[in-house]
């Protein structure tokens, strides 16, 4: 498979920092092996959204050199892909309906194992969860090395909300494998995910990326930089400083001489190496690293 991959935000606010060192992270990695590079627009979270915010991170992004290769793809036009999945998962019996409330897992730390701590509700819709089995799911990320997770110790999880809506792990894993994607770089917050991801893969029968995640971007009090907690949105009309920053928060040369933002990036590319970006410490859960490397929680 030629090298896919892309970058995938959700639309609840401008572009930040931290989700411009993610892009920047992507878009290297794909041009660095003559690939391709895609945009996914991950709208399928109707109450966290912005209105307009998809469409002023597709111009922020173009104002940085980073269009997409190919036309944005939209997840809220895609529920009758995760239908399909889905109606598979249920027909071979790897889901079931859950009526358990946040508030009713907490004894459990809020993770779902086994069988169902409430009784169906008659006129209350449920969710639909994945039946997790006790296995570890390991995998090769080129930052953080040799990665295992115990899917045990995120336990049964939420594939269709009770709204109705799809959750985050189902459209994922349908939309990477329909479009292609080889290559998934992305942030590190992500990683505990991963194991997830792979498994619902391997019940669906559709390839399983390879994975890269970059370290995380965080704030004076060392939380996530995130749209929720209304971090700045990069500066459009001055691209060049931020995009400097992203490389340097990469370990890449951002010294460069450049009028413009196509101008840095193609230095930069030619100068591009993973290895210089560093892990960081990681904290996810049931995520250990199999060998001495990078900052994984055991």
């Amino acid at each position: 498979m030629s090298y896919r991959g892309r970058f995938a935000p959700s639309p609840t606010g401008q572009l930040h920092f931290g989700s411009l060192v993610a892009a920047l992270g992507s878009w290297l990695c794909a041009r660095a092996a003559g690939g391709r590079w895609l945009v996914r627009i991950e709208d399928i979270d109707p109450p966290r959204e912005v209105p307009g915010s998809a469409e002023d991170i597709l111009a922020t992004l173009a104002a940085f050199g980073l269009p997409p290769d190919e036309p944005p793809w939209h997840q809220s036009q895609r529920r009758a892909a995760y239908d399909v999945a889905f109606a598979a998962l249920r027909d071979a019996g790897h889901v079931f309906p859950c009526w358990c409330s946040r508030s009713d897992l907490e004894s459990s730390g809020g993770v779902h194992r086994g069988a169902c701590m409430v009784a169906p509700h008659p006129i209350r819709p449920p969710a639909w969860r994945l039946r997790v089995p006790p296995m570890h799911i390991a995998f090769d990320d080129r930052i953080h090395g040799r990665c295992v997770q115990d899917l045990d110790e995120v336990g049964d999880f939420v594939i269709k909300r009770v709204e109705g809506w799809y959750a985050y792990q189902l459209a994922v894993v349908v939309d990477d494998a329909a479009q292609a994607i080889s290559d998934v770089v992305r942030g590190a917050d992500l990683l505990d995910s991963t194991g997830r991801q792979i498994y619902l893969q391997q019940l669906l029968q559709v390839p399983t990326p390879t994975y890269a995640h970059l370290p995380l971007v965080r704030d004076a009090a060392g939380r996530k930089l995130s749209k929720q907690d209304r971090a700045f949105p990069v500066e459009r009309g001055d691209p060049l400083p931020a995009l400097r920053a992203a490389l340097r928060f990469l370990g890449q040369r951002d010294d460069w001489p450049a009028r413009t933002p196509q101008e840095l990036l193609h230095a930069a590319l030619h100068d591009f190496d993973l290895a210089r970006i560093k892990p960081g410490v990681v904290k996810a859960a049931g995520v250990r690293a199999a060998r001495a490397q990078g900052g994984l929680a055991s």
